[in-house]
């Protein structure tokens, strides 16, 4: 049975990092003693080894291992022996690009629809959908594929925002790119705000965090959902 949890972001703003998710992480990871990081989004092009030391520190406080899937020889190898796995967030492009590089990208759908417990920020959280196509990213690379993992069957908008109508700002809103998307796919979108996230057992799916999502389906209006329903 699929286990995943997958996070809009890693900070909200105040906090520090993962610290808003502390409780959930101690509550999903119980039982696993390492985390394998797939530190291959790499935020603002810091290093492999500087983000999963990141990572390392933040689950140290709840006496968990992390290793990052970089310093392995065969990391086909060391996602099937894997405890359970996290993907930072960064840059999906870059993240995606690595995975199908390395060949990985399908041993690692393998495990985790086989069970092995995976969590996701961010860009992490963005590979679980259909396809990588509702990032928010700039395209610095070019993947061979944009699909990704299937784990769930939409996609995934992180860090969502309203139009704010304050704003001076003209350009296009989040809404208006996902609409952009729909002329040319089929694929449901859910805009995660801040501070929220999914937590998947199986093929049931439960919104958490204190935020409603943005639910987009082609030719539809747009919705607010609190939770999921056998309808979406």
């Amino acid at each position: 049975m699929k286990k995943l949890l997958l996070a809009s972001t890693s900070t909200v703003y105040g906090g520090t990092y993962l610290s808003y998710l502390r409780d959930e992480l101690s509550n999903f990871f119980q039982g696993t003693n390492e985390i394998l990081f797939v530190p291959y989004a790499r935020p603002s092009g810091i290093s492999h080894d500087e983000y999963t030391q990141i990572a390392a520190n933040f689950f140290q406080q709840l006496n968990k291992k992390v290793v990052g899937l970089h310093t392995f020889v065969n990391p086909k190898q060391a996602i099937e022996q894997a405890e359970a796995i996290f993907t930072g967030g960064g840059n999906t492009f870059v993240l995606v690009n690595a995975l199908y590089q390395l060949d990985i990208i399908n041993s690692l759908r393998k495990v985790v629809l086989g069970g092995t417990p995976y969590m996701g920020t961010s860009a992490g959280s963005n590979i679980a959908g259909q396809t990588m196509q509702t990032t928010n990213d700039m395209p610095i690379v070019y993947p061979p594929s944009f699909r990704t993992l299937e784990l769930i069957s939409f996609n995934i908008n992180p860090h969502y925002l309203d139009p704010d109508p304050h704003s001076k700002h003209k350009g296009e809103t989040r809404e208006t790119r996902i609409k952009e998307f729909h002329v040319f796919n089929n694929i449901p979108v859910i805009g995660l705000r801040e501070g929220s996230w999914l937590r998947v057992m199986g093929d049931e799916i439960n919104l958490k965090g204190e935020f409603t999502a943005r639910w987009f389906e082609k030719d539809k209006e747009p919705i607010e959902i609190s939770n999921f329903d056998k309808s979406l």
